[in-house]
C-alpha cells in the first residue's frame, strides 16, 4: 500500500502523537509499504521549534525510506485558547497545498490524518476524495472535548459550533480509529457509524523497554542513593496531565526523605510547576531524555506516577502508560473508577481519585514501605505490557484492517465503473 500520513507531530518528537506517527511510519515501511508524511517542524513538547529547523520554511527530508515534507506553522510563546487555534490553523493552511499535491500526483491508497489536529481533517478528506484514496481519521485524543472540559476554550455557542463541525467531519471519513474502547464508544456517540470505526491502541516496544538486571545507571549519574525510593513522572508537562497534584503530593510527603519525586519532561506547564515546587527538597526536575536512554529513565523508578485531570477521563489514553508497564514497575494512577486507565492499572498498581493529592501521597507511602508488593505489582505490569501493548501484534492487526478497507474500496469503485485510485 501507499500510505500518506498527515499530522502536525512526527519524529524526532519522542512523546505523544509524534512518537506514535514516527513509529507507525517506520513499521509500515519495514513491512513493504510506501509511506510519505506531511507534517510540521518538531516543536513538541517544548513548544519551540527545534534547532536546525525553521518555523517558516517548507522542507523535504528523509527519515530512512520515509519521505517527510515539513510545512510552516506558528508556535506561540505563551498558550491561550485563541493562540492555540491560530497555531493549529497555521499548519492546516500551510499544509493544504502539499497534501493535495501528494494525493493527486503520488496517488496513495490511504490518506490518514492524526488528531490532534482536527483542523487538518478537511484537507485530508478532500485529498483522499480527489486522489481516490481511503480517507482515514485517527483520533489520538478528543481535542475539542478536552479543550472545553479543561477551560482552554469557553463559550456555549462556540462549543456547539465546534462539536457540530467535529460530528460532521468525522462522519465523512471511510475509517475512524481511536486508541481505547471507551473512546471508540464516544466516536459512535458522536455519530460515526459503528462499521466505520476501528480500535488502534497505542503500543510499546517491550524489547526496547524492559526491566534491567541491576539499578539504572541514571541513579548514580543523578546522585540518587541505592536505598532511595524514586517516584517518577516522565512525559509531557502540559495542562491535561494534572501534574499540580504531584507537587501537592510531594509537599505532603516531604518529611520522608527516602522518597524522591522526579518529574522528567518539557511542556507549557513546566515553569509553573517548578515555581510551585520551590522549597521542596524531595522534588527534582529533569529534561527530556533521548529514545536510546528512555529505558534507563523508566528503570530509575521504583514507582511510576500517572496523574490525570478528571475532566480528561476517557478523552485520551496516556501513551506513556505502556512504557511504565513494560519497565516492570507499579503505577500510581489518578483515575476515576470504570475508566480505561483505572481498568488497566488496577491489577498492577494503585488507582486513586484524580486531583486528590492526599490519596496519591498515601499510595506512594504504602508502596515505598513495601518492596515485596512493588516487585509483585511490577511483574504483573510487565505481563500486561506483553499481553496488551505489544507493538508488533497491534500494528499487524491494523495493517490487516487497512488492507481490507482499501481492497473493499477498490472493489466498490470498480463495481461503480470508476477506476480504482
Amino acid at each position: 500500500m501507499r500510505i500518506l500520513i498527515y499530522g502536525m507531530n512526527f519524529a524526532p518528537e519522542v512523546t505523544g502523537a509524534g512518537k506514535f506517527s514516527g513509529e507507525m511510519a517506520a513499521w509500515f515501511t519495514n513491512h513493504g509499504h510506501e509511506v510519505r508524511v506531511v507534517t510540521a517542524p518538531p516543536y513538541y513538547p517544548e513548544w519551540r521549534v527545534r534547532e536546525g529547523y525553521s518555523a517558516w520554511r517548507y522542507r523535504r527530508e528523509a527519515d530512512g525510506p520515509v519521505r517527510v515534507l515539513r510545512c510552516p506553522l506558528w508556535v506561540p510563546a505563551e498558550q491561550t485558547g485563541r493562540r492555540r487555534v491560530i497555531h493549529l490553523a497555521s499548519f492546516a493552511l500551510s499544509s493544504l497545498p502539499v497534501v493535495l499535491y501528494q494525493s493527486l500526483v503520488w496517488r496513495p491508497d490511504v490518506v490518514g490524518v492524526v488528531v490532534p489536529t482536527l483542523l487538518s481533517a478537511p484537507a485530508a478528506w478532500l485529498a483522499a476524495r480527489l486522489g481516490g484514496a481511503l480517507a482515514w481519521l485517527h483520533v489520538h485524543d478528543f481535542e475539542i472535548d478536552a479543550a472545553f472540559g479543561l477551560n482552554l476554550l469557553r463559550g456555549r455557542g462556540v462549543h456547539r459550533l465546534a462539536a457540530g463541525l467535529e460530528r460532521w467531519l468525522m462522519g465523512r471519513f471511510d475509517l475512524v480509529s481511536t486508541i481505547s474502547p471507551p473512546m471508540r464508544e464516544r466516536l459512535e456517540a458522536k455519530g460515526v457509524r459503528a462499521e466505520r470505526t476501528a480500535l488502534f491502541p497505542n503500543w510499546t516496544d517491550a524489547n526496547a523497554i524492559h526491566p534491567l538486571d541491576g539499578a539504572s545507571p541514571l541513579r548514580d549519574e543523578l546522585g540518587i542513593g541505592a536505598d532511595d525510593i524514586v517516584a517518577l513522572y516522565a512525559g509531557n508537562m502540559g495542562e491535561k496531565q494534572g501534574l499540580q497534584t504531584l507537587i501537592e503530593m510531594a509537599w505532603r510527603i516531604q518529611d520522608h526523605r527516602e522518597i524522591v519525586v522526579v518529574l522528567s519532561g518539557e511542556g507549557a506547564a513546566r515553569a509553573r510547576l517548578a515555581d510551585s515546587a520551590r522549597g521542596l527538597a524531595n522534588v527534582r526536575f529533569l529534561g527530556l531524555y533521548p529514545v536510546d536512554r528512555l529505558n534507563e529513565l523508566l528503570n530509575m523508578a521504583d514507582i511510576h506516577l500517572l496523574p490525570q485531570r478528571p475532566e480528561a477521563a476517557d478523552l485520551l489514553m496516556p501513551s506513556k502508560l505502556g512504557g511504565m508497564l513494560a519497565s516492570g514497575r507499579p503505577v500510581v494512577a489518578g483515575a476515576r473508577e470504570g475508566t480505561q486507565v483505572a481498568e488497566m492499572v488496577k491489577d498492577c498498581g494503585v488507582v486513586v481519585p484524580p486531583d486528590e493529592p492526599n490519596a496519591a501521597a498515601k499510595a506512594v507511602l504504602s508502596l515505598a514501605a513495601d518492596a515485596d508488593t512493588r516487585r509483585a505489582l511490577g511483574r504483573k505490569a510487565r505481563e500486561q505490557a506483553l499481553a496488551e501493548w505489544d507493538s508488533e501484534s497491534i500494528l499487524e492487526r491494523f495493517e490487516a484492517e487497512l488492507a481490507a478497507r482499501v481492497s473493499g474500496r477498490r472493489g466498490t469503485d470498480q463495481t461503480r465503473g470508476r477506476p480504482a485510485g
